[in-house]
């Protein structure tokens, strides 16, 4: 049986051998709880390693998929979601294309990953994905600049599902300390910004077409 990107689930990701490194995990996990943005540590495929309720609560709404969802891998649910767009705001510019090329970076870096690898397959598959990829990425990297694809620092738009944050903007802050980067993780939290906007219609994440991709001539 096919799956929509991403073939079968992946087997349970493993834990570090260390017991100190485990032990220091199981505290950090407590230290993440206890903020009340959404926060998340990641491995450098991606696969979240820990998140906070906050985490949960911003994307509860979300509906299932068999290999993208938010807390099992970020990068899957950004590129092949169809429900991202309903949390993450401006999809496409804000979103898609930062984590677009994050990968791009990655799977050079990590060139015989396997893990990295079966993205890259599931956007070769995607005739559209693929355009975006060895064609839009560069392009739209060169017009915005690599200041808009690091991820620290960066302010992007959220639609919280609880009305108290609605349709905001978040801070990427990159939170790594020395212990979790030597284990090769990296921690991101969104700090949530108070915003009175009123709330666009949420929109699911296009099939036909992005942007970025020229369309095809009539």
């Amino acid at each position: 049986m096919a799956y929509q990107a991403g073939g079968r689930r992946r087997a349970p990701r493993p834990v570090p051998e260390s017991l100190e490194a485990q032990a220091y995990l199981q505290d950090y996990a407590s230290l993440l709880e206890a903020v009340p943005f959404p926060s998340v540590v990641l491995d450098h495929r991606w696969d979240v390693v820990l998140s906070n309720s906050a985490f949960a609560s911003l994307f509860r709404e979300v509906g299932p998929h068999p290999t993208a969802m938010p807390a099992d891998n970020l990068l899957r649910f950004v590129l092949f979601h169809p429900d991202a767009g309903t949390v993450l705001g401006q999809h496409e510019s804000s979103w898609f294309l930062p984590t677009l090329a994050h990968f791009a970076s990655a799977v050079e870096r990590y060139a015989h990953d396997h893990v990295l690898q079966a993205v890259r397959r599931d956007i070769a598959q995607d005739p559209i994905m693929e355009a975006a990829y060895r064609q839009g990425l560069p392009h739209w990297i060169r017009a915005v600049g690599e200041r808009a694809v690091a991820h620290d620092g960066a302010v992007r738009p959220v639609l919280h599902p609880d009305p108290r944050w609605g349709a905001t903007d978040c801070r990427l802050v990159d939170e790594t300390p020395r212990t979790l980067g030597e284990l090769g993780y990296t921690r991101l939290t969104l700090v949530l910004r108070e915003s009175r906007r009123p709330r666009p219609r949420a929109a699911r994440h296009p099939a036909g077409h992005l942007r970025v991709v020229p369309a095809p001539e009539s």
